[in-house]
């Protein structure tokens, strides 16, 4: 639900020197849950209130999904479509001072948004990217990405769709050599805060993308009843128990 097209840019908080960020494209109004969303149509931030449920904490599993990725005190880690923070929120949490995140969208006023956020919860750990649909623009020896309900997004470039796997092409090259990719995306079928069943991208459809970028996968995991994790990892990685 956070993605679209793009420029280029980075800012930072306060302790990195920040960038201007570049003009983003702003898209209209997008679909309420109970509507399908148009193709190529990006996520408001007139509608991030849609993605911070009070039970989100509840059934997304942060905490679950971090440890599946490997992301713990130190890592450097990156958040692609991070729309409005909150998950980026939980991953500076996790990380801690000696940890770094970086915060990707495609929209320079999502971007705006979770540097304001940040900075209201006194976090000085996250960095801003502002990439595009075939690069997110993120710095090498990651331990750790993550794709948090917006994969489906991703997939949605018309004019171009080979887009998402040149993105996870571009992701892989940017994880450390036992870094972890991890996707999680709604579970497919009606129900529960996320899209219609038209909107949502079955997992195997997820795993062949990231095949043909490179990736192999670790583990799948449902998380019930609304969304499934996919950790990836380099096609030298191996798997883990």
């Amino acid at each position: 639900m956070k993605r679209a097209l793009l420029v280029v840019a980075m800012l930072s908080l306060p302790t990195h020197p920040a960038l201007p960020a570049s003009p983003a494209l702003q898209a209209p109004s997008s679909q309420s849950p109970a509507q399908a969303k148009p193709k190529g149509r990006l996520f408001g931030t007139q509608d991030l209130g849609l993605l911070e449920a009070p039970d989100r904490e509840q059934w997304q599993k942060p905490d679950q999904i971090m440890d599946a990725i490997g992301v713990a005190e130190g890592s450097k880690v990156a958040e692609l479509g991070a729309a409005g923070g909150w998950f980026t929120l939980q991953l500076a949490e996790r990380v801690g001072p000696n940890g770094r995140v970086y915060a990707e969208d495609i929209q320079g006023a999502m971007l705006d948004g979770i540097s304001r956020r940040m900075l209201a919860e006194n976090l000085v750990n996250v960095t801003t990217v502002l990439g595009t649909a075939t690069d997110p623009h993120l710095p090498y020896n990651l331990d750790a990405a993550l794709i948090s309900d917006a994969f489906h997004e991703m997939m949605d470039v018309p004019e171009d769709p080979q887009a998402v796997v040149t993105l996870l092409r571009n992701v892989a090259k940017s994880l450390k050599p036992q870094g972890r990719l991890g996707i999680v995306d709604w579970t497919p079928g009606n129900g529960g805060p996320g899209p219609i069943a038209a909107n949502r991208v079955d997992p195997n459809v997820v795993i062949k993308a990231a095949s043909a970028a490179g990736l192999q996968l670790i583990k799948r995991e449902d998380f019930p009843p609304f969304v499934f994790l996919l950790v990836f990892g380099r096609a030298n990685a191996k798997p883990t128990p």
